[in-house]
Parts: structure tokens; C-alpha cells; sequence
């Protein structure tokens, strides 16, 4: 029915669907889905209807994952052992996954490798071991994917990074390159991948607590207690408000979405301090890996 205006006119307004989803019956392969943000990320999406395949180096690992996940939420969990870094292993991986399900309708790319070094005293083989696993892993499990399925029915790509390229982080240089690199492949890849109704975007966390990378990463407590308050929410995000943000992306509410960067720090990296002064701390440090 017409609305009633002030101006005494009236103004039809064309009746719009209320905006809800579902991932029911969906597909969703994720790397680093074994613990962490990978692992909430596929309980996100299984909650909301969503099979998940979870792929991690350990098997071990993904198979308890899967064993605790399908428990809760009732979908199935294909648990994979995958090295993102080998092509073979990822084409196999895919294989085994679609044999599985025969489709896969979302990828997310959270299998990441890092840790705290300057940029002196970092080695040859530790920079390449995290672009490696963080940036020509994306690409890997994205061509595959991109080959076997996605070429020919579509599909979402979300890819994890990080801000710490934005304005560049002490003890950060090879983590942030290889993220910055993988932002701007998803730049690339929605360009060419677009026409085959492919959406691709990048989802860059802040400081998540709970995690293993603010373990390795966060520093003291106290000090990053006077960072964190000094944020412009002033406070930690979690992994669920994560796995939230990945699963818009993914999910039919962003249908318009690719190309995109969306940051999900909490305004962290517009506030955070740069620890220059941590360098001192690094002064004798070699990197081992």
C-alpha cells in the first residue's frame, strides 16, 4: 500500500524480501581450519548450515577438529592433511574433497606461517618459508580450486591477512610482505576470476584473543595491554566476531562485494604504536626456521 508523505502526496515503495541467508547444504574448504581462527571460522559456517572440509599439515590435529565440530553442529567435516605449499598434495586434497561432497561452493585461505624477527637478522629460508606458505599457498589452493570447480560453477574466495603492511611493522617484513602480496592478489583474481562469477575478498584481522598469533606476536602482557587500550575500542577482538566477518563475505550478503579489503581490528591499526624499541630486544637474535 502507498505511503502517506508530509507534503500530502504518497510514495510507493516496491517491497523488498528481508535480508536472511543460508549456507545450508553449501560446501566450504578450509586451510588452517584445525585450530584457531580457521577452526571457528568452519563452526561458524557449519552452524549455519555449511559443510566444511578442513585441511592443516597435521592430520592428527584436523581429525579431532572434524570429530568435535560435526559433533556440534550436526554437518559433516572432511578432515584433510594438506600442505599448502606443494601443488600436488592441494590438487589431490581438492580431489579427495569433491569425490566427497561433489562440490565446493567457498574457499578460505587461513593457513599462515609467522613469527617476530628484524629484518637483519632474518634468514634467506625463514622469509621464503612464509611467503611460501602465506602467499604462493593462497595462490595454490586458489588455481586448484579455480581448475577443478570454480571456473565452471562459480564460487567465493576469502583470503586472511593482516594490516601489517598498511604503514609497515617492525619485526614484521616477511609476514607483512607475504600479506600484502596476498591483498593485492585478491585484487588481481576478482579482476579475471569476476566473469566466472567468482567473488573474491580479503579479511584482515587485528589483535584476536585466544590465538596462537597473539601468543607468539602480542609481547608482554602489560604491554600489550596499554596498546590494546590504546585502540580506538579498546579492546581485543575474539575469533567468533572474526568467523562473523569471514562468514558475510562468504555468504549471499555480500553477493555485490570483490575486490575488497575489509579490516577487522577494531581501529587497531590506525592507534597502534610501532615497536621500533623491540628491535634492542632482537639484537642478537638469528632466525632458526
Amino acid at each position: 500500500m502507498a505511503q502517506p508523505r508530509t507534503d500530502g502526496g504518497t510514495t510507493c515503495l516496491p517491497r523488498v524480501r528481508p535480508c536472511s541467508f543460508t549456507l545450508r547444504d553449501k560446501v566450504a574448504f578450509i586451510t588452517g581450519g584445525g585450530s584457531g581462527i580457521g577452526f571457528r571460522i568452519a563452526e561458524i559456517f557449519m552452524r549455519h548450515g555449511c559443510h566444511t572440509v578442513i585441511a592443516s599439515r597435521s592430520l592428527p590435529r584436523v581429525l579431532m577438529a572434524a570429530r568435535k565440530l560435526a559433533g556440534a553442529t550436526g554437518r559433516r567435516c572432511l578432515p584433510l592433511c594438506m600442505d599448502v605449499r606443494a601443488p600436488p598434495a592441494v590438487m589431490a586434497a581438492v580431489d579427495q574433497a569433491l569425490k566427497e561432497f561433489g562440490r565446493i561452493d567457498i574457499l578460505i585461505n587461513c593457513a599462515a606461517g609467522n613469527f617476530l624477527c628484524p629484518a637483519g637478522a632474518l634468514s634467506f629460508n625463514a622469509f621464503k618459508t612464509v611467503m611460501d606458505i602465506d602467499t604462493s599457498g593462497t595462490f595454490n589452493v586458489s588455481r586448484v580450486l579455480y581448475e577443478k570447480f570454480f571456473r565452471d560453477h562459480g564460487g567465493v574466495i576469502v583470503n586472511i591477512t593482516a594490516t601489517l603492511g598498511n604503514r609497515g611493522q617492525a619485526l614484521q617484513v616477511h609476514a607483512g610482505s607475504a600479506k600484502a602480496a596476498v591483498d593485492a592478489m585478491t585484487r588481481h583474481l576478482a579482476v579475471e576470476w569476476g566473469p566466472q562469477n567468482i567473488r573474491v575478498n580479503s579479511l584482515a584481522p587485528g589483535p584476536i584473543s585466544g590465538t596462537e598469533g597473539l601468543r607468539r606476536l602480542g609481547g608482554p602482557q602489560a604491554s600489550l595491554s596499554t596498546k590494546v587500550t590504546a585502540s580506538p575500542l579498546q579492546r581485543l577482538g575474539n575469533k567468533t566476531e572474526i568467523a562473523h566477518s569471514v562468514l558475510y563475505l562468504a555468504s549471499p550478503l555480500a553477493s555485490y562485494v570483490t575486490g575488497a579489503v575489509l579490516v577487522a581490528d577494531g581501529g587497531a591499526w590506525l592507534t597502534f604504536p610501532n615497536d621500533v624499541k623491540g628491535l634492542a630486544d632482537f639484537a642478537s637474535f638469528s632466525s632458526k626456521l
